[in-house]
């Protein structure tokens, strides 16, 4: 346990010192909002409802809406001027029967823990608490405003109750309430049978919540037969260009305004624009660079041609023998076949 405040129990001429200590803890298991593709957290942003805007913590006033619609901002300058309490002493301003607290006035619990030279003075006003039985009221200053609260007993610790204000308090104006009802002695005596045969000392060990029981078991069936996955490592945001923040906020302006903004281009066409205008703002020595590329790639694709037609000079050559021949005078080719006999 850590402490969360030390101060002093002070009432008479008795001064007690002490630490404050958080007796209650919520033990809900609580969830991420996660994406169901991947699992990625999801953020809630800060925007304004009327320009759209994300808002840092540095832009966020303190507003409060009047019934009559007005908006009163305070600034820091308008915050000092408020009463802060920031004492470190619990005063005592009485002691009443415990049977006279509301147990609905009853807020949030805190451990008192003594200094250790003040254990005697401690142990003194935890037992006379105990014997009178009575619980202290008290004032004491916590996050620098002032509340109301209870000194009680518990085991062998003081506790600190704070209590609501009476007018926090709601009444209960109900309609039916004030409805007179009959109630007959055979049913107020079965009532309380009922009740009697209900009735037990109160062991708070008796008690557990099942639904968060259940739930620890389902997440443990779950990680046991492959129902969990690593969590994923949150993607490094990119920082845009001052030119895509004002762009964004331009937008927003025209639509906030009630114009229509232009709609942004692909971001294919962006590309190529791109490129164009890089084309045409290139340097004039570039351009030779250019020209000596097309006229690379056409004496590529002439020589390719030239091998070609080199490739079939023999073929047509052949054809061209053969034609040649079968062309001959009979009378030459009649002779050649007698000698050859």
């Amino acid at each position: 346990m850590r402490a969360i405040w030390n101060g002093a129990v002070s009432f008479g001429l008795v001064n007690v010192p002490v630490r404050l200590y958080a007796a209650t803890t919520n033990h809900d298991i609580r969830f991420h909002q996660v994406h169901e593709v991947d699992g990625g957290r999801i953020r809630q942003k800060r925007t304004c409802s009327v320009c759209g805007e994300e808002v840092q913590y540095s832009e966020i006033a303190k507003g409060y809406e009047t019934d009559d619609g007005q908006l009163i901002m305070l600034d820091d300058d308008d915050l000092s001027t408020l009463p802060v309490a920031s004492g470190h002493e619990i005063d005592v301003v009485q002691f009443v029967p415990s049977d006279q607290i509301d147990a609905l006035l009853l807020d949030k619990s805190y451990y008192l823990e003594p200094e250790s030279k003040a254990v005697k003075p401690y142990a003194l006003l935890r037992e006379a608490l105990r014997e009178t039985d009575r619980m202290a009221v008290v004032k004491v200053a916590l996050r620098q405003r002032e509340t109301l609260a209870l000194l009680r007993v518990r085991d062998e610790a003081i506790v600190l109750q704070t209590m609501l204000w009476p007018d926090e308090v709601r009444e209960p104006d109900f309609e039916t309430l004030r409805t007179e009802v009959d109630l007959r002695p055979q049913e107020q005596q079965m009532a309380a049978s009922l009740v009697e045969s209900l009735s037990g000392d109160f062991e708070s060990d008796q008690f557990e919540d099942d639904y968060r029981q259940a739930m620890v078991d389902l997440i443990e069936y779950k990680r046991e037969h492959g129902g969990g996955r690593p969590a994923p490592e949150p993607a490094v945001a990119e920082e845009g260009d001052d030119m895509t923040d004002l762009l964004t906020a331009l937008r927003r302006s025209v639509e906030a305004a009630g114009g229509k903004a232009p709609a942004e281009e692909p971001a294919a066409a962006s590309a190529s624009s791109s490129e164009e205008t890089a084309a045409e703002e290139a340097p004039a020595e570039e351009k030779p660079k250019r020209a000596r590329s097309r006229t690379k790639k056409t004496e590529e694709k002439t020589a390719e041609k030239t091998e070609e037609a080199a490739a079939e000079a023999p073929k047509k050559s052949r054809s061209k023998k053969k034609a040649d021949d079968d062309e001959e005078d009979p009378s030459t080719a009649k002779g050649r076949r007698s000698k050859s006999a």
